[in-house]
């Protein structure tokens, strides 16, 4: 039976223990607060990403696509979500222009928006807002943590060995069911009426979250490297560790704008 635990999951649980209260009493907090925490959070990311892909010149991805990227959480404070998503795409396109790699700049740039912009969005300022961001944290590091446990408890077949080694079957199955269970207590907890949508968009973003991870291992293998960074003692880098939040919040936003509702929150749990 495979050993579960060791140096790697204490590093991890530290870690874990040290930054979870600090973001979510940020995320309580809401507004300014927490725009700025996750603009960090997507500038990390894009340097990280900068290094990894190996920018030229070295340091205008980060510069230009930072700016850019504050420029846009500013944007978003004043409730400017069009002229926010125009920025974007002009971001995108700028940092493929003039920076090279070309392909890796422009994707860079779009990882890190996406790490730091939708969740701005879906936060908003009401508690909707905050239950919101909850139910993400919950799908997706739920889903994290019970396909660690799990993959290491069950084995099996890999999920894309080439990619990522580590990753079996039995523990996508096993974090994507958890990941959804926890997300839908945690709507319950804050009082939501149960709904089976809230379900199927759990088991959704559990699985799209997976895929912006494995994506991520893609993106690492072509440039040889195994974490984006050592900035999170036992997690990696900012990348390592939003790369499947990343994928899961652009979708739920993209969710939540389909469905509709009073807010971007409401859209994505009221239904």
């Amino acid at each position: 039976m495979p050993v579960i635990g060791g140096r790697d999951l204490k590093q991890r649980t530290l870690s874990a223990a040290v930054l979870a209260p600090v973001v979510l009493f940020i995320t309580w907090l809401g507004g300014i607060p927490f725009a700025v925490l996750w603009t960090l959070a997507g500038l990390g990311a894009l340097w990280e990403w900068s290094r990894i892909a190996r920018t030229s010149p070295v340091p205008l991805l980060p510069v230009l696509g930072g700016l850019i990227l504050i420029a846009g959480a500013i944007l978003l404070e004043l409730g400017e979500i069009r002229y926010c998503l125009m920025l974007t795409a002009a971001g995108i396109l700028g940092c493929a222009l003039a920076v090279r790699p070309r392909l890796w700049s422009g994707v860079g740039f779009f990882c890190a928006a996406i790490a730091a912009l939708p969740v701005i969005v879906l936060r908003g300022a009401d508690e909707v807002g905050f239950l919101a961001i909850l139910f993400l944290f919950a799908v997706v590091w739920g889903t994290d943590i019970a396909a660690y446990f799990t993959g290491r408890a069950l084995g099996g077949p890999k999920l894309w060995p080439r990619l990522s080694p580590n990753k079996t079957w039995s523990g996508a199955i096993g974090g994507a069911v958890f990941g959804t269970l926890a997300g839908v207590l945690v709507t319950l907890a804050g009082g939501l009426v149960f709904s089976p949508m809230l379900i199927v968009v759990g088991l959704a973003l559990s699985v799209i979250g997976q895929a912006g991870d494995l994506a991520e291992s893609a993106f690492k293998r072509a440039f040889g490297v195994k974490d984006a960074s050592k900035l999170i003692p036992g997690h990696g880098g900012l990348l390592d560790r939003l790369d499947g939040f990343a994928t899961a919040t652009l979708a739920a936003l993209l969710i939540a704008a389909g469905h509709g509702g009073a807010s971007p929150a409401a859209g994505l749990l009221l239904w």
